[in-house]
């Protein structure tokens, strides 16, 4: 992973641009790491691992429930608004 200060990236713009189609590149400010810029590739592939994890979240605590004896009805019954 490369790493340039974020002077450097603004003034390199478009080389950050090549560059983070073969690798991330940290930006840093001050001797500290400020920021990551990823491909849109990269960026997608991380989203829809991140969706992917809550899909498979919602269907263990589905799984769960049910196990527990939670029914749709139940549930509608839990969030019928009784005002």
């Amino acid at each position: 992973m490369r790493e340039m200060s974020a002077t450097a990236a603004k003034q390199r713009f478009a080389e950050v641009l090549d560059t983070v189609q073969r690798e991330p590149v940290i930006i840093r400010r001050h001797e500290r790491e400020v920021a990551v810029v990823i491909s849109m590739e990269d960026y997608e592939r991380l989203r829809r691992a991140r969706i992917d994890d809550f899909n498979a979240f919602c269907d263990r605590v589905g799984k769960e429930a049910e196990a527990r004896g939670m029914t749709e009805e139940i549930l509608a019954e839990l969030l019928r608004d009784e005002s």
